[in-house]
């Protein structure tokens, strides 16, 4: 049964009338063709398909589109302002911290939302946020990497 849904995506209101029950992350692909955010497990342990919902992070893929009803989310998409990379999109490319690409936005929105709640976050706050989400193709050190470089304490 359709519902009406509102809420804020990437910084504007949306309204749709979805299957409550419909996956958020299936929701943003089709419905809104944000096609950054990744199927990976489809069970919440991957973070391919991480976004932010009222700033933290989410598995998009095991979060009902009705739960996200009045809140803000964000995606890949929506870091980049005015045509141009979030920092942190920029210290992943500068980093070399993807190789296929697969993961990276799940990994960027996760450390994104790791940042946006702890702006001086430490080596091992990285580590262990970012613990859970998963690159097969290794580029785990240089993702971590690319996320001190945008930690205040970094700098």
């Amino acid at each position: 049964m359709t519902e009406l849904i509102e809420f804020k995506l990437n910084n504007k209101t949306v309204k749709l009338n979805v299957d409550g029950d419909r996956m958020l992350l299936w929701v943003l692909r089709t419905n809104f063709g944000l096609t950054g955010t990744k199927y990976g497990c489809g069970e919440g342990f991957c973070g391919a398909c991480t976004v932010l919902i009222n700033d933290k992070a989410a598995r998009s893929c095991s979060i009902s589109v009705r739960s996200v009803k009045g809140k803000e989310v964000t995606t890949i998409e929506g870091l980049m302002k005015k045509g141009k990379l979030h920092p942190l999109q920029k210290a992943f490319a500068e980093n070399d911290a993807l190789q296929c690409g697969y993961c990276t936005p799940g990994m960027i929105m996760n450390a994104y939302g790791l940042l946006k709640s702890k702006p001086k976050a430490t080596y091992e706050e990285i580590i262990n946020e970012m613990e859970n989400n998963f690159c097969r193709c290794g580029a785990h050190k240089r993702i971590v990497h690319a996320i001190q470089t945008e930690s205040v304490e970094a700098k």
